[in-house]
């Protein structure tokens, strides 16, 4: 990942050791496998579905995942490089020290997710589903995120950078102290009281007036 100024503390994942070839596409991936210490290098994974899979200190690079279902995997140390994970199924997962650069993650489901320490630079993320998550130090840099869904999620230093937020869902996520000058937010669907602490342009402000009803004279 370049060196961006992210303006959140988020610490980068962290490889103890020399990193081995995992040949996914000819493993088994059953509930609660757990692979660690390598390298998963351009190909396509498809038609997988597993409990709690783990990957530590892993780094993926041009994967594509194609009818994935790893519900409440476990991601610590992980990178994914130019990887296509749309429409992935990553229901209630965990993630630690996670970096998607140039990523593709339209529709992917990261509903109920927990993140720590997690970057986003450069993906597309349109219609992604992220309700009902746990952020604390993630920030979304240069990113697609159109109608994307973040309702009902807490949010703990957290930034996003110059991306497109138009018509995502953040109806009951507090969205105190997050700065959206850099970002297009027309269309943003929230209530009046989750936008009490945000730092918006004049221009965002006049557009957001009519989306939660104000009246500005």
């Amino acid at each position: 990942m370049e060196d961006k100024k992210i303006k959140t503390k988020v610490l980068r994942p962290q490889f103890d050791s020399d990193l081995d070839i995992i040949d996914l596409s000819n493993e088994c991936i059953e509930d609660e496998s757990i692979f660690s210490f390598g390298t998963v290098n351009p190909c396509s994974i498809e038609n997988h579905e597993a409990d709690r899979v783990n990957f530590k200190q892993v780094i993926f690079k041009k994967v594509i995942f194609n009818k994935i279902i790893f519900r409440r995997i476990e991601l610590v140390d992980v990178i994914f490089e130019n990887c296509d994970l749309s429409n992935v199924d990553f229901n209630e997962a965990t993630l630690h020290r996670v970096e998607f650069v140039n990523c593709k993650i339209i529709g992917i489901n990261l509903t109920e997710a927990t993140f720590r320490d997690v970057v986003f630079d450069n993906c597309n993320g349109e219609f992604a589903f992220f309700s009902y998550s746990n952020f604390k130090q993630v920030a979304f840099l240069q990113c697609q995120l159109r109608s994307s869904d973040f309702k009902n999620s807490k949010f703990i230093k957290v930034e996003f950078q110059e991306s497109n937020l138009l018509q995502a869902q953040m109806n009951f996520t507090a969205l105190k102290k997050l700065d959206f000058t850099t970002c297009n937010i027309a269309g943003i669907s929230a209530n009046i009281t989750d936008f009490e602490g945000a730092r918006v342009t004049t221009m965002q402000a006049v557009s957001l007036s009519a989306i939660l009803g104000l009246i500005i004279k």
